[in-house]
């Protein structure tokens, strides 16, 4: 099944269109005018006349007026086969990395099947009869994120089920700047499946695209792809989240910092999990000299937090006022420097550092004492050679 040259030539022209119109908004034409790809049915309703659909999402896919894009879709008569639950599940209320079960929305009453858990890529069975799988998900931007795995995943089974795919393009709280490591393929994995570095600078709409035209899906698979674009969408600005897309990144400023801090969750130090500031503070028992102090206990989205109980010390980053928008592994190395503890290495055993790095030369770097500068200037040839890659998928404002 392939949408007809008049559907995706309506959607070239509305994108076309509407950049013109919010272009001019900034000299003080029609103002207000940015909206998320859910708020604009009229491009993508058409589109799913007819259609069997698989929806992915979370408690993020909310259209303007706070409908959820599931209620919104029954309402108007979209054939909804399934919903499918990335991590922390369709309510977006479990903890990080905890297996998400299959259940049924209480509200709609449709099957809720879990893309966490055993199963991270829809099953064959599992896309029976389905013509289409929309997705709508509010990313943060960073590689170990995994919704943007979930996307993958979803676009490989696409493909190579013969089925279409509709991206709802939503903002990227980390756009319009690339920064970190690039991933090097032995270190694939669910927290890190591409060779982009930790912040990519592209929309999930965008970062979809690049997944299938970079050949970078099981067997180089590419799917029949829509992108439902933003309405008035820059991607230097930012734009306030409606929902926060996970237990643990409750607020914009947890969200800036996610990119440097959570490089903490391979080694000793917390990120407060546990506590009223997650990723707006760290510390560790083992890092005293450092000025702040917290204990990690079970709250809601963190039922059993790492180093639980225990007394750490570290640093309060709740307070920032600035929009950081580079890595700030000043961090990092201030707490590596910080740690005592000859009995228990700075970085976990299982070198999950190394997976969220994307790879073992960030690790070598810091136990070498190489400066921040010194690491960062070994992150330029390939962010380079990525931009050259990025430039191609971009279709909004830079």
């Amino acid at each position: 099944m392939n949408f007809s040259l008049k559907n995706k030539t309506l959607l070239l022209i509305s994108l076309i269109f509407s950049t013109a119109i919010c272009a001019l908004s900034a000299k003080g034409l029609p103002k207000d005018c940015f909206k998320t790809g859910a708020d604009r049915p009229e491009l993508y309703l058409p589109l799913l006349e007819g259609k069997t659909i698989a929806l992915v999402t979370n408690q993020t896919g909310l259209l303007e007026d706070g409908t959820h894009l599931v209620d919104f879709l029954v309402a108007q008569g979209v054939q909804i086969k399934h919903i499918f639950a990335p991590e922390h599940g369709f309510r977006g209320d479990q903890d990080a990395g905890a297996s998400i079960k299959n259940g049924v929305d209480s509200k709609t009453k449709l099957p809720v099947l879990s893309l966490y858990g055993k199963t991270k890529k829809p099953s064959p069975a599992q896309l029976q009869g389905v013509d289409l799988i929309l997705f709508d998900i509010q990313d943060v931007g960073v590689r170990f994120y995994t919704y943007i795995s979930s996307l993958a995943c979803v676009l490989e089974a696409a493909g190579e089920q013969g089925i279409d795919v509709m991206v709802l393009d939503r903002p990227n709280p980390h756009d319009g700047y690339t920064d970190g490591p690039v991933l090097e393929p032995n270190f694939s994995s669910f927290v890190g499946l591409h060779p982009v570095p930790v912040v990519y600078g592209l929309t999930i709409g965008e970062y979809g695209k690049m997944t299938i035209e970079e050949g970078w899906l099981k067997n180089k698979v590419k799917p029949n792809y829509t992108l439902i674009p933003m309405l008035g969408y820059h991607k230097k600005a930012r734009y306030p989240l409606r929902v926060k897309p996970s237990p643990n990144l409750p607020n914009d400023n947890s969200i800036n910092l996610y990119p440097s801090l959570c490089f903490f969750e391979g080694t000793q130090v917390s990120v407060g999990r546990g506590t009223d500031t997650p990723f707006e503070i760290y510390g560790s028992p083992w890092t005293k000299d450092l000025p702040y102090s917290f204990t990690p206990r079970p709250v809601p989205g963190a039922s059993d937090p790492f180093l639980n109980g225990q007394k750490s010390y570290g640093e309060n980053l709740s307070t920032r006022t600035h929009d950081l928008r580079a890595l700030d592994l000043s961090y990092l190395l201030k707490a590596y420097k910080a740690y005592q503890n000859p009995n228990l290495n700075f970085f976990l055993k299982n070198l999950f550092f190394d997976k969220l790095a994307g790879t073992d030369r960030l690790r070598k770097q810091i136990t070498q004492g190489l400066s921040l500068d010194e690491i960062r200037a070994s992150w330029e040839k390939d962010l380079i050679s990525f931009e050259a890659i990025r430039s191609k998928y971009i279709i909004y404002p830079d």
